[in-house]
């Protein structure tokens, strides 16, 4: 499965010399999309990077590197760095904190709201007293739907931001000390490597689930989609098992579709570029199987949609996958993956009751099962050759994802 080459390099294709572009020459800088901007002299490099607000100085050169680096690795721009890193993470903060005091005093209204016709109703229809009432209809509130996906949201979206934020200020002093930047250095660079890369084979998920996506926009709701060809428990089981293929293309709304295209194409390229494109398709399908089989067999009563099962396959995947290749990927840079399954288990513990946890842990094991089997362990730092047998194996798997999405729209758009 690796190259036989005897040659081995000594670094990960990330860190090598050859990673990025050559240098134009003189003093300049790139954004992600590789468009360049000449600059005349040193001093107006370190204002560009001083004065960088959105990341888009992603790469520099100056007349002592013959290829394109990292800010952070040319010495004459340590200060500017410094300054400019310095300057994200206040503004971060600032951004995320205001959005903190905001989503809190919305959801306390919402919350109040609740609250106070739950009281209403208790309290007009039962003989306790004014305690008793306050404690039925707060643990009605807090029992509400409503509530519920409230909560949920403000994790997701407001405190895990904001507390993301808090931890790169309180981080952002490293960036003063020529150490603290050489630290930072590996899993800058390997995520600066990996979001130039090309992943068309995540692409094509991405349109399939777009696709799809479309179609229950276009149809008589959500809820009709969901019955024509999601995950609906009772006809799988009365026979309709085409619904483990269907169901993995679709979303119950469009936040959820969002935050599904979000992991897509992260995981997938991660997966694609490494790994090579074959085990994409191969990986997602088996675990979006095996997470909608755990979902049936667990959650019993409830539809099940979306692609959680082999999104978190690819997470399952990538985590041991990296684990056996620990000289591909930088130790920061896995620990990431590992932390994103912690968020992800206590986002579904929150929100249980809307989010299929059996789909997500099913498609996690399978996925790590998978890359257990398939890659031996390597100390190698050559990323894995694709054989003949997984480029046929993942040819067939992409076509059944692209029947599967196919098939999908064709039962949600077809008459009732």
């Amino acid at each position: 499965m690796t190259d036989p080459a005897a040659d081995t390099p000594a670094l990960p294709v990330w860190a090598r010399d050859t990673a990025f572009p050559e240098s134009p020459g003189g003093w300049g800088w790139a954004d992600s999309k590789d468009k360049r901007t000449l600059c005349a002299s040193q001093e107006e490099l370190s204002q560009a990077v001083i004065s960088d607000e959105g990341g888009s100085v992603s790469l520099v050169w100056t007349p002592e590197t013959p290829r394109m680096v990292l800010p952070e690795e040319v010495p004459a721009l340590n200060q500017a760095v410094a300054a400019s890193r310095a300057k994200w993470a206040r503004g971060d903060l600032d951004h995320y904190t205001a959005r903190l005091r905001r989503g809190l005093i919305f959801f306390s209204i919402i919350f109040a709201w609740v609250f106070y016709g739950n009281y209403r109703h208790v309290s007009g229809t039962s003989s306790f007293g004014a305690l008793d009432s306050l404690a039925k209809a707060l643990r009605a509130t807090l029992n509400h739907g409503f509530i519920e996906i409230g909560f949920l949201l403000l994790i997701m979206f407001v405190l895990i931001p904001w507390y993301q934020a808090r931890k790169r200020y309180n981080e952002q002093g490293r960036f003063s000390t020529p150490a603290g930047l050489s630290e930072a250095v590996p899993a800058m660079r390997f995520e600066t490597w990996l979001e130039r890369r090309k992943a068309p084979f995540t692409l094509i998920f991405l349109g399939l689930i777009t696709l799809v996506g479309v179609a229950q926009l276009l149809s008589d709701g959500p809820q009709s989609s969901i019955k024509a060809a999601g995950l609906v428990k009772d006809a799988y089981r009365a026979g309709e098992w085409w619904r483990l293929f269907t169901a993995p293309f679709m979303h119950g709304h469009p936040i959820h579709f969002l935050m599904n295209a979000a992991a897509l194409l992260y995981l997938g390229k991660r997966l694609e570029v490494f790994a090579r494109w074959p085990h994409l398709p191969m990986v997602f399908l088996f675990s979006a199987v095996v997470g909608g089989q755990a979902s049936a067999q667990f959650l019993k009563n409830a539809d099940s949609v979306g692609a959680s099962g082999g999104l978190m396959g690819w997470l399952g995947f990538l985590l041991v996958f990296e684990t056996l290749h620990a000289r591909l990927v930088p130790r920061s840079a896995r620990r990431r993956l590992a932390a994103a399954v912690f968020l992800t288990a206590l986002i579904g513990l929150i929100g249980h009751r809307f989010i299929d946890n059996a789909a997500h842990a099913g498609g996690l094991v399978a996925g790590m099962l998978y890359a257990a089997i398939v890659f031996p362990k390597s100390s190698s730092v050559y990323r894995p050759q694709s054989t003949l047998t997984d480029r046929i194996g993942g040819s067939l798997a992409l076509a059944a994802c692209a029947a599967s999405a196919a098939f999908a729209i064709w039962k949600i758009c077809a008459p009732a």
